[in-house]
């Protein structure tokens, strides 16, 4: 059944290497917990245990990753900032993961998320014929991690509306949640934390009250330091990734993984990656996770239509659609770019210029 499924949560896919790591502890194991901080970080960051390769989640400075961890042995909330692509919904998923062996308690932020969602609302059908009841109830996933002594995850709170974001608050201060309808308070067991994510993207969007950001911890997750690390990245992610689908093709060349990384990380940051000419950048925000998605995108073209193997022409298609997200400024940024950068930097790169090119 599983092989069904398009995605599985972390603590399904790595379920080896973390029945490895909780067999191997050796150090104390915080309340309501599944392994010490210290296994916790083996799992994120990599290492070995045992004769086992615990392959590393997260590719970034270890030192943010321990902070995070430290956050949620305390009774403080964590906060994860950052520039999408950095990974932000992905660290939370296998802390949560590897915390709690469960990281499906989400509430996802959008515009239209409610208080409800946030704390619990009814049944009707129930609550019309019976009156209010614990059974009418329906637990938002808070209310089932506090029930639980484990971990809810709230991903883009800033997208959230104030006063729904405000909902937090008592939650985070008192560590229970009030139901006057039933005359109760629901304490919070040990180890319940919140893991919230926040796009800095969506800065003023809905800004988050002082209030509440002191109820967090914030640790800010930056973009990858240099072109190496970020190939890094996206070679790890694309092999995961594409183990799951049906792609029928070979994982990408690092000359390929290379030439999308500079092509991001230049129109990202206006100038090329030797500082010797600007670029004028696009309105979209090139991000590791987009390279990602990307390289897979184009993987599935060459395994369906190709021979297997990532040509010119399936990257040139999966560049066009990720670069190009407004018609009018984009097109005359991503021409000056062929023409000013690719162009110039000879046979290496005249492949993909030309396929670049044909597509405009």
């Amino acid at each position: 059944m599983e092989e069904q499924l398009q995605r599985l949560p972390a603590e399904q896919l790595f379920q080896n290497e973390l029945d490895a790591l909780i067999a191997a502890e050796k150090d104390p194991v915080p309340t309501g917990w599944r392994m010490s901080p210290r296994s916790v970080r083996t799992y994120i960051c990599g290492g070995k245990v045992g004769n086992m390769e615990i392959t590393p989640k997260y590719i970034g400075h270890e030192r943010l990753v321990e902070i995070a961890i430290a956050t949620l042995v305390t009774d403080r909330a964590l906060l994860l900032i950052g520039e999408p692509g950095t990974a932000k919904s992905w660290l939370s998923e296998h802390l949560t993961a590897a915390i709690n062996g469960d990281s499906t308690k989400v509430i996802q932020g959008t515009a239209g998320t409610t208080e409800e969602q946030i704390r619990y609302s009814w049944n009707y059908a129930m609550l019309i014929a019976n009156g209010p009841s614990r059974e009418a109830m329906l637990k938002s996933p808070v209310f089932h991690a506090m029930e639980t002594g484990t971990i809810a995850r709230l991903e883009e709170i800033s997208r959230c509306a104030s006063e729904v974001q405000d909902a937090l608050i008592s939650i985070l201060s008192e560590k229970r949640i009030s139901v006057p309808e039933l005359n109760m308070e629901v304490p919070a067991k040990k180890g319940f934390s919140v893991i919230a994510t926040a796009n800095t993207r969506d800065k003023g969007v809905n800004e988050m009250s002082a209030a509440l950001k002191r109820r967090f911890n914030i640790v800010v997750l930056p973009a990858p330091a240099d072109l190496e690390s970020e190939m890094d990245i996206v070679r790890t992610r694309v092999a995961q990734l594409s183990a799951g689908l049906d792609l029928n093709a070979a994982l990408p060349e690092s000359e390929v993984i290379e030439k999308v990384c500079t092509i991001f990380r230049e129109l990202r940051s206006g100038e090329t990656c030797d500082r010797s000419q600007k670029v004028k950048p696009t309105s979209g925000v090139l991000s590791t996770a987009e390279a990602i998605s990307l390289l897979c995108n184009s993987m599935s073209l060459a395994g369906s239509f190709g021979n297997g193997r990532i040509s010119d022409e399936d990257l040139a298609a999966g560049l066009l659609g990720a670069v190009i997200k407004d018609e009018e400024k984009d097109n005359v940024a991503w021409k000056e770019y062929l023409e000013n950068v690719m162009k110039k930097r000879g046979s290496h790169w005249s492949g993909l210029y030309k396929a670049c090119r044909g597509l405009l």
